[in-house]
């Protein structure tokens, strides 16, 4: 039976912060600060933690751009939607004369208030919009 090697004692000075963290980080992890720095001396000596670092930012920039391009779309979307409701009230809503423009005004404020509550109530409980379009839809085969 093979005598198992033992380990060999190493007696470093740290930085009383990076003492710190690494105590912080080592309770966290319920570890004992020998392990934690042990592990961390092998990552950093490894062939491949570049690479492994590397791929968690291949990884990272991935998500970021799926993100990017989710808000291009929404934003798109909205953008899309307030152009049409504008289009359609100015093709559709014709001017009132002075005095209904008058009191058009004065209902103005109560009106604008309503929409505002009916907007926070639908964030609020959703659906959201963008989620009752179909992502399966590429933008070559939209009407």
């Amino acid at each position: 039976m093979a005598k198992p090697t033992r380990k060999q004692r190493l007696s470093v000075y740290l930085d009383p912060k990076v003492m710190g963290q690494l105590a912080e980080h080592a309770a966290r992890r319920d570890h004992s600060r020998s392990l934690v720095a042990e592990a961390a001396i092998e990552s950093f000596l490894s062939p491949d933690a570049t690479e492994r670092q590397e791929a968690a930012i291949a990884r990272r920039l991935d998500q970021f751009d799926r993100r990017m391009i989710r808000l291009e779309r929404d934003v798109g979307i909205a953008v899309e939607t307030l152009a049409l409701f504008i289009r359609f009230w100015l093709t559709t809503t014709p001017a009132l004369p002075e005095p209904a423009a008058q009191a058009a005004r004065a209902k103005a404020g109560e009106r604008y208030d309503a929409f505002v509550t009916a907007l926070g109530r639908r964030l609020a409980k959703g659906p959201k919009l963008r989620q009752e379009i179909s992502e399966d839809i590429p933008a070559d085969e939209a009407p």
